[in-house]
């Protein structure tokens, strides 16, 4: 078994306050992660790095540790595949990619679902208007409606009346629908860089700030290779790149297919690849050209581009690679769609989509 190079050091600067089990738990969903949910071998990973960091100890070993996974709910036996992943599992791999991103964001990147528009947000906003009919007394701006009564009858005959009340203007909050599309073809694993580990964990952070922040929001993620199809947020964490081309055509039908369903007025697609479109679907066969920018393929995706913007629906494409050709083809796909395109590396890649999330949202 090869082992990638992968350094751990962060997590024994950071939890030295930490028990024994936490310590260990953090390294081993980040492995489990790494290795698309196979237990066995984030274990096996595990054992090796003891051997050669030391991170167990006489007072609490590996063996240890394997049992209070199980005995804490994080894996279980299964008769056929041995030991497996649970939910739990899952969840905490989400909740510790959204808090290790957000954590790496600055202050002043803290957004909100605001719009120019006035409305009935639980935000308040500095301006007053006067008070109406049925108006939430929870608006009231008690300063302004004070400083009306003394305006209108004095400081020795004070009175307030109602139509001295000013109420706090609220903004509009609005809901958006987001399709976010993540390229899981061969490309993204090789010349020695993993690239799908950092896109899983964004799209388990976009998931869990929709979910903890904006409940009313819909996100739906579409994984793509040779097909496309939808994955649920607790398989996020297990994706696994497969010996796939790249089909962007399949994932912005289906990711259009989705968001049509939808109600809401703003609708957007989020899309994370580090390659050029490779092969479509003609027929029932997949035609394949990975070498170049193949005219055919490179067609039909301007042309889904272009139907996504008579959609009104912008496609935000986060570019992890920087090939002048495939820079070149996602800047004419922006300005066909009027969308967005970030170059993004591996480090900047969560921070970049986020805000542009924000952004939008605003």
């Amino acid at each position: 078994m090869s082992i990638k190079a992968f350094k751990f050091s962060e997590f024994n600067e950071k939890s030295k306050d930490k028990d024994p089990f936490q310590q260990l738990l953090d390294i081993f969903l980040q492995l489990l992660s790494i290795t698309g949910g196979n237990a066995s071998e984030a274990l096996q990973w595990m054992n090796q790095l003891d051997q050669q960091y030391n991170l167990s100890s006489e007072n609490y070993s590996m063996g240890d540790f394997i049992d209070d996974l199980k005995k804490k709910g994080y894996l279980k036996e299964d008769a056929n595949k041995g030991l497996t992943p649970t939910g739990k599992s899952s969840i905490e791999i989400r909740k510790s990619a959204f808090k290790n991103l957000f954590s790496s964001l600055s202050k002043g990147s803290s957004g909100d679902h605001a719009t120019k528009y006035t409305g009935n947000s639980p935000e308040k906003l500095p301006e007053s208007r006067p008070y109406q009919f049925g108006d939430d007394h929870e608006q009231i701006n008690y300063s302004e409606s004070i400083k009306n009564a003394y305006i209108d009858h004095g400081v020795d005959q004070f009175q307030l009346s109602e139509r001295n009340l000013s109420v706090h203007e609220r903004t509009h909050q609005t809901r958006t629908s987001t399709v976010l599309m993540i390229d899981i073809s061969h490309s993204m694993i090789l010349y020695g860089e993993d690239r799908i580990t950092p896109a899983k964990k964004v799209a388990m952070a976009l998931s869990e700030l929709i979910k903890m922040r904006y409940p009313k929001d819909s996100l739906d993620i579409v994984v793509f290779g040779n097909e496309a199809w939808t994955v649920s947020p607790e398989e996020i964490a297990f994706l696994q790149v497969g010996p796939y081309h790249t089909n962007t055509v399949a994932g912005l039908e289906l990711a259009m297919k989705l968001l049509r369903k939808k109600r809401d007025h703003n609708k957007q697609i989020f899309m994370i690849t580090d390659g050029k479109p490779s092969c479509i679907k003609r027929g029932k066969k997949l035609y394949k050209n990975s070498f170049g920018l193949d005219k055919m393929i490179i067609q039909r995706t301007l042309s889904l581009a272009k139907k996504c913007k008579s959609m009104d629906i912008p496609v935000t494409t986060f570019m992890i690679a920087q090939n002048p050709d495939l820079v070149a083809f996602v800047k004419k796909f922006t300005e066909v769609n009027n969308g967005a395109a970030y170059f993004c590396d591996l480090n900047n890649l969560g921070d970049s989509l986020l805000r542009n999330f924000w952004d939008t949202r605003r």
